[in-house]
């Protein structure tokens, strides 16, 4: 397998949150070998819109979840409550 180069490597960091994964070494691929102009921004979501609800509806249900669990995995920053509230986006 050839080396991945650092400006397909930088571009598939700036456009995926995980990685390294299937999807961002396929799309930093793409852009070594000039098929995918890196740019663009990330799609966000609009305050207010329903998206922008539902994750609200979820960070306030999942703070109770925390609040509700043991010392230890309250205090856990890698707990699955937290993993899950990361990934969501709550603060």
């Amino acid at each position: 397998m050839a080396k991945l180069c650092a400006k397909g490597k930088a571009a598939a960091k700036r456009k995926f949150d995980v990685y390294p994964s299937a999807y961002a070494n396929m799309y930093a691929s793409a852009v070594c070998s000039g098929k995918v102009k890196p740019g663009g921004k990330k799609k966000t979501v609009k305050k207010g819109s329903k998206d922008a609800k539902r994750r609200k509806s979820y960070c306030a249900r999942s703070a109770g979840q925390l609040r509700n669990s043991s010392a230890k995995t309250r205090n856990d920053p890698n707990s699955r409550i937290r993993q899950a509230r990361r990934r969501w986006k709550c603060r």
